[in-house]
């Protein structure tokens, strides 16, 4: 992307001065656990929110599902309805306000602790905190991956030299500052793509002549989908794909759902619920979470699929064509470099900064806390407390960084959605019951988390092709890519594993009705 290098660097510098500024502010408030792992349980609704999302939204929205959105289309809009209704407003109000009153009640600090306190239970702390130590740096390595190749290809430094500074310089604030540091530098990286996403939208329909013409040009496209992608189910980009096809098992299982969905068991996002003083706070937080969710993924899938109108009429090519070797991860940068001004290429590489920062600091932090906090186990209170947590952060940023350097640089959005739906697989269920539930059962909890996490591991290795021919290990073992041919094997993990969770939660439930009716009244069998 062609760029002004010396704006970019010095506007980069003003930003991440003011990123550091925020991180030792929140250094200087760290007193104690309550304060690094749950922020004091004071943030504002305003914070709340603008961390909340932008946590939630990071490269991989904005490049990686916008350029999905240009390669199959406007049904991508149906992960924003999902964003918005399931991963705010149910959130907020249904998860979000008993998550908060609980955990205030039980004087929990991560997503683990909350989950052991609340089944009474060491192995439902150290379970869920061993399934994040294992899963998230595969999430963390890809949100790695893309911040250092936007740093390489914008300022032309070595890859290596940008990847591990970039973690460096995340990693200072998050390890020193603890969650009030994260959610301060949050809420400034929020404001900051907020403002990038809306100047796109708006330069965008001006590029295009107007909303209406926009819309009509790109409806008017549909017969210029190419062969194999009509093939799969695809009918156009301003339409969803023929129902059933492989392409719109893809859409809606593994990118609408997945994503929609798996937002509701998210660690780092669940832990933000618990850093507010009431539920009237999170009630405001909404009002600003709602708005923001829209303008982030709303206009990353609208402008991505209105691309195909720009490069038809500008170059004659569909955006598929004109992605940089085909990598539809190309295609909104290369649309941002092609139709829009000098200035707005540096907020908007800016804005994609701060949105890989925002959910890496997160991401840092939690792995952090449920490493040196949960799964190995550390108590006391104070700063000395703070320490092994804050060895442990280092560790899980290391591992990371190492994996990054091993994995692929296609990965950002399949690691999302991957990621996401093993936490709706493992915890959702779980999570649910012990929110709402006056006496949660144990064994449920136990039964429901074990085998969402192994059904989800099973479909993903020997089932769901896209990632089951890259493991290997059903090709190793059977001689084939995918156990089941299609369209299961198009089918996303989450919709089985999920649903068995659930499941395999009920079947606890009926158990321990009938051990409490086994014992009678006295306790006796």
């Amino acid at each position: 992307m062609a760029v002004d290098t010396g704006l970019f660097v010095g506007m980069t510098l003003v930003y991440l001065v003011l990123v550091i500024g925020l991180g030792y502010l929140g250094y200087r408030q760290t007193k104690g656990n309550d304060d690094y792992m749950v922020a004091g349980r004071k943030i504002s609704p305003v914070v709340l929110a603008l961390s909340y999302g932008a946590t939630f939204i990071s490269t991989s929205a904005i490049i990686g599902f916008g350029g999905v959105a240009a390669q199959l289309g406007m049904g991508m809009i149906w992960l924003t309805v999902l964003n918005i209704g399931l991963g705010i407003f149910i959130a907020f109000v249904v998860f979000g306000k008993r998550t908060r009153s609980i955990g205030s009640k039980l004087r929990a600090v991560t997503f683990p602790d909350l989950m052991g306190k609340c089944y009474g239970s060491p192995f439902m702390q150290y379970a869920a905190g061993l399934v994040i130590v294992i899963a998230m740096p595969l999430y963390t390595a890809a949100i790695l991956i893309g911040g250092a190749q936007f740093i390489t290809s914008t300022l032309q430094v070595p890859y290596t030299t940008a990847l591990i500074g970039f973690a460096a310089v995340v990693a200072l604030y998050v390890v020193l500052g603890g969650l009030i540091a994260v959610m301060y530098t949050d809420a400034l990286q929020g404001g900051i793509m907020l403002v990038g996403m809306t100047i796109l939208l708006v330069l965008t329909y001006v590029q295009l002549g107007g909303v209406i013409e926009a819309h009509t040009a790109l409806a008017a496209m549909s017969d210029l989908v190419p062969g194999t992608l009509a093939a799969g189910g695809m009918t156009g980009w301003a339409s969803m794909p023929a129902f059933g096809s492989s392409i719109w098992l893809t859409m809606v299982t593994t990118l609408v759902l997945g994503v929609g969905i798996g937002v509701l068991a998210q660690p780092q996002l669940v832990v933000r619920f618990m850093t507010v003083k009431d539920s009237r706070s999170l009630n405001r937080a909404v009002l600003v979470g709602g708005p923001f969710i829209l303008m982030m993924t709303g206009v990353a899938f609208t402008v991505g699929a209105l691309t195909n109108v720009y490069f038809y009429q500008n170059q004659g090519v569909i955006a598929l064509a004109a992605a940089t070797g085909g990598n539809v991860d190309t295609i909104i940068p290369n649309f941002i470099n092609a139709s829009m001004p000098d200035l707005f290429v540096v907020i908007f590489m800016l804005a994609l900064l701060a949105a890989a920062m925002s959910t890496l600091s997160s991401l840092f932090h939690v792995m952090g806390t449920s490493l040196g906090f949960d799964v190995i186990r550390r108590t006391g209170s104070g700063k000395a407390a703070m320490r092994p947590i804050r060895v442990a952060t280092v560790v899980m940023i290391v591992v990371s960084v190492v994996l990054a350097f091993i994995l692929p640089g296609s990965i950002i959005a399949r690691a999302t959605a991957m990621f996401m739906g093993l936490c709706a697989s493992a915890f959702l269920p779980a999570y649910a019951h012990a929110m709402y539930s006056s006496r949660p059962s144990l064994r449920a909890a136990k039964i429901s988390l074990v085998a969402g996490a192994a059904a989800w591991f099973v479909w993903t290795a020997f089932v769901h092709v896209k990632e089951s021919a890259a493991l290997g290990l059903s090709d190793l073992l059977f001689g084939v890519p995918a156990v089941l041919s299609a369209p299961w094997q198009d089918v996303d993990p989450l919709v089985i594993a999920l649903p068995l969770s659930t499941a395999a939660l009920l079947v606890g439930l009926v158990l321990d009705r009938h051990a409490v009716i086994a014992e009678g009244p006295t306790g006796a069998a």
